[in-house]
């Protein structure tokens, strides 16, 4: 319940700043081309939201900015060479729960 909270919140305050509201994100229907090809603004909050969603429950509610960047960085280059995996199974490979 904590982690949805979490994520709810670091996604409204990425929205916040957008002036208009985005479709809805499908994550379990996205590819890894759909995520190297959305935009900046979308690829923040997907970021934000799979920091949250593999995360412990127990663990404190801390965004490690140098550990979202260097995921993100590992996502991005396993997508661009495997561009029609499903991005949620490619989470689930490179951000499994330890």
């Amino acid at each position: 319940m904590m982690k949805l909270f979490c994520s709810l919140g670091v996604a409204g305050a990425l929205l916040a700043g957008s002036g208009a509201m985005a479709d809805d994100i499908d994550l379990s229907a996205w590819t890894c081309q759909q995520f190297l090809s959305a935009s900046k603004e979308d690829v923040g909050v997907i970021l934000a939201w799979l920091d949250g969603y593999y995360k412990e429950e127990d663990q404190p509610p801390v965004i490690d900015t140098d550990q979202l960047v260097a995921k993100a960085k590992k996502l991005g280059q396993y997508c661009a060479a495997h561009p029609d995996e499903d991005l949620i199974g490619v989470t689930d490979k490179l951000f499994q729960k330890q």
